[in-house]
């Protein structure tokens, strides 16, 4: 059963086509791949996926329903939840505030709670709180707890970006190379971390240019190329394609 499915996704910018007709779907339990040269529309069909625009024409839908106009909010609260290529955030606030921001059904956070600080409340604000420090030291970020966010590394950033992430209580997670920029040591250790989301039930689509990183944590694969979706197969099946290598490179492979 397809927890996401994309069905003849199109979208134009100042009358720019960037996604022609997409289909893509990712099944319950995978940890699927989306991959593309530069300019292919990946991240703009993130943004579709997610809320931030509504496409032109085609469909969206995740587990069983049809999300296309939905707003980004509500689609969180379905279950999916998506990071960015640059860490967002609120850089001045520390990490923990940056975790409970995220916190789903906190009562604490309503206007009566907030201003008589009723029991409800207080008990909603202290689970939430566990379950920031639980996300913190999960992904080895409670040793800055404490320290704004634009104190940290790029690195530590993206550890925050899965955190709130995390914290939504997603089914689904879109990641946008969270490994971008980072340094080989903590790439290592963001993708132990993702793979140990997708162990524990989480579903996983990653956009990532790393292909090496790919192949080992993928499976399916998903081509785009200009817009459109090229193929969908394992790892070797895509690297062989001469399609998906004359989308890469410009030219078909010759062999000797």
């Amino acid at each position: 059963m397809s927890l996401l499915k994309v069905s003849d996704l199109r979208h134009a910018f100042y009358g720019s086509r960037v996604l022609n007709g997409v289909d893509f779907s990712v099944e319950q339990g995978q940890f699927a791949g989306l991959v593309g040269p530069n300019g292919a529309g990946k991240s703009t069909l993130y943004n579709a996926i997610s809320g931030l625009f509504i496409p032109d024409s085609g469909t969206v839908e995740f587990a069983g329903r049809d999300i296309t106009r939905m707003p980004a909010h509500e689609r969180v609260a379905l279950g999916l939840v998506r990071t960015f290529q640059l860490a967002r955030g609120f850089p001045k606030l520390t990490v923990f505030q940056n975790l409970m921001l995220y916190a789903q059904d906190n009562l604490g956070e309503g206007f009566l709670s907030s201003l008589f600080g009723t029991r409800a409340g207080r008990e909603s604000e202290e689970a939430a709180s566990e379950e920031a420090l639980s996300i913190a030291r999960r992904l080895n970020i409670h040793g800055v707890i404490d320290i704004p966010v634009s104190a940290l590394s790029g690195g530590q950033k993206k550890l925050v970006e899965i955190g709130r992430a995390l914290m939504s209580r997603p089914k689904m997670i879109l990641f946008d190379e969270p490994m971008a920029g980072v340094n080989p040591t903590l790439t290592r250790q963001i993708a132990e971390h993702l793979f140990a989301l997708n162990r524990d039930g989480i579903t996983v689509c990653l956009i990532e240019h790393d292909m090496p990183l790919i192949g080992e944590l993928c499976n399916p694969v998903t081509v785009l190329a200009e817009g459109s979706h090229l193929m969908k197969g394992t790892f070797e099946e895509v690297v062989n394609n001469l399609e998906v290598q004359e989308a890469y490179l410009g030219a078909r492979k010759v062999d000797a």
